[in-house]
């Protein structure tokens, strides 16, 4: 093979590289609006799901689990609502807004990490204001089949119903006091209980304090 060919194959490796980058490049600037806006829609469902009876659910700020990036949020009832049409200026169409007149808050949503038996176990709840657990959702995690995966089924996630972060403790025997750990995943329950929703609770009412204050930085796992 001369140096001549050995040039042209290479060229045209540049050529091919280049014009998949190029491809690659023109999808992600095609799909990426699409993905933010299906990721946010799923937000805000997931949030909703956790305070049904919130009419406006408003981030509140970000904090950092684990050194991971989590928000919490403030949920509010109005004393009346409004809907009003008004025009999206991207598409043209017409889409509804919500005015909120006289809210009252009702609650709080906080997303928080909690360290598992083979994952971090990305976590959503719900407090009443008085900081009593509402709901607890699983967003995601890696937790052992058959045994730690069992934090994702409802008769795990009732337990929590109520509690406030005294009772936020996991035993292995009976209760109803406290969080009955789930049989063979004590690591994983403690994971969503203690590490999970009950740091995450003494962050809140920290936050709420003004006793906390926690920026974002470029170091941290997003």
């Amino acid at each position: 093979m001369t140096f001549k060919d050995i040039l042209k194959i290479t060229m045209n490796l540049v050529v091919l590289y280049l014009a998949g980058g190029l491809l690659l490049a023109a999808v992600y600037a095609k799909t990426s609006p699409i993905i933010f806006k299906k990721n946010e829609q799923e937000k805000k469902e997931a949030l909703q799901k956790m305070m049904p009876e919130a009419d406006v659910i408003e981030k509140l700020g970000d904090w950092y689990p684990h050194e991971k990036h989590a928000e919490y949020f403030v949920a509010k009832k109005c004393g009346e609502l409004k809907i009003k049409k008004v025009k999206n200026e991207e598409t043209g169409k017409m889409k509804e807004e919500k005015e909120c007149i006289n809210p009252r808050t009702i609650g709080y949503i906080v997303q928080t990490f909690g360290k598992g038996y083979s994952s971090y176990i990305n976590i959503l709840f719900s407090v009443d204001n008085n900081f009593r657990v509402q709901k607890i959702d699983i967003l995601h995690h890696a937790e052992t089949p058959g045994l730690g995966d069992e934090i994702v089924l409802d008769y795990f996630k009732n337990r929590f119903k109520g509690k406030d972060i005294e009772h936020l403790k996991v035993v292995k025997t009976e209760t109803t006091k406290y969080i009955q750990a789930i049989t063979g995943a004590t690591i994983s329950s403690r994971a969503v209980a203690e590490d999970g929703i009950r740091n995450g609770l003494e962050f809140l009412e920290k936050a709420l304090k003004g006793e906390v204050k926690h920026e974002p930085s470029a170091s941290r796992e997003g």
